[in-house]
């Protein structure tokens, strides 16, 4: 019995040192496995897909990379110019309407200056009527009566500040509608060429396949990267400006109004209604 327990120490023994090197083998082989995939995420990614693409690739990135700045500069500079042309407008229309005359105003735009719209067309509009109740019709653009003259001045002034509000607003469109296919394009000849270079080589698993696909895939992420700011902000600047064109339309009529009665349009609108009312008041009595 003894020597019989003795003799399985002895095979268990065996099979113990027999299997140690080969634990120790597949240790090493998944370290070495650990090592190989570690190195292939160190090499994936999009520096390595940028590092590793032609001179169409680079040059799409590039593009991408311009546009955006290109973008974020008209955002950012349109951003400010709004904000301040908005504040002097509330500034200037604030005088405007507490001003005792229109010769105080035309002091207040020479002294300080016509720094925004709605100061542009009161100026250009206040000078126009000046001059051809002074000196007539001297060219053939100031013929016809003083109102014709200072309507077509005011719709000359706004259409400049029109042309001004819009600048900018054409490259943002073309960014936001361009820069995804551009990342598109840049996916498609990215996909191509790892499919060529997987095409080249022996052995073919799906870790030769995901990778460079899955990097391809960033341009497209990157060209919508680009387009959403530029779109988000085009629709933002569209909008803000057709507010801002709506008021100084009003205030062109207002203002037309007023260099033609003399009167504010809310005096004489008060004074069109007291008129009919006074009609309305006869016509009763008379029945």
């Amino acid at each position: 019995m003894f020597e019989l327990v003795h003799g399985l120490l002895q095979v268990v023994a065996q099979v113990g040192q027999a299997a140690a090197p080969a634990a120790a083998g597949a240790m090493g082989a998944m370290a070495s496995g650990t090592g190989t995939a570690a190195g292939a995420v160190q090499d994936s990614g999009f520096t390595h897909f940028v590092s590793q693409s032609d001179l169409v690739g680079k040059s799409l990135f590039a593009i991408l990379v311009l546009m955006s700045l290109v973008s974020w500069f008209f955002i950012f500079v349109k951003s400010f110019n709004n904000m301040r042309v908005h504040r002097h407008s509330r500034r200037f229309l604030s005088l405007f309407w507490s001003a005792s005359s229109l010769e105080q105003v035309e002091n207040e735009i020479n002294t300080h200056g016509a720094t925004e719209p709605f100061a542009h067309v009161a100026s250009h509009a206040i000078h126009a009527r000046n001059h051809h109740v002074k000196y007539g019709a001297l060219r053939l653009e100031e013929k016809g009566s003083t109102g014709a003259f200072v309507t077509r001045i005011i719709r000359k002034v706004i259409d400049e500040e029109t042309a001004k509000l819009e600048n900018g607003l054409t490259v943002l469109a073309s960014i936001g509608s361009t820069a995804p296919f551009i990342g598109l394009f840049g996916t498609v000849w990215g996909v191509y060429h790892a499919l060529v270079g997987i095409g080249l080589t022996d052995a073919v698993n799906i870790n030769r396949i995901a990778s460079p696909v899955g990097e391809a895939l960033i341009m497209t992420g990157l060209g919508l990267a680009v387009a959403i700011p530029a779109v988000l902000a085009y629709n933002a600047f569209v909008r803000t400006n057709r507010v801002y064109l709506a008021q100084l339309d009003a205030f062109a009529h207002d203002l037309f109004t007023f260099l033609s009665t003399g009167q504010q349009v809310v005096e004489s609108r008060a004074e069109s209604r007291a008129h009919l009312r006074g009609l309305s008041l006869a016509a009763s009595r008379k029945g």
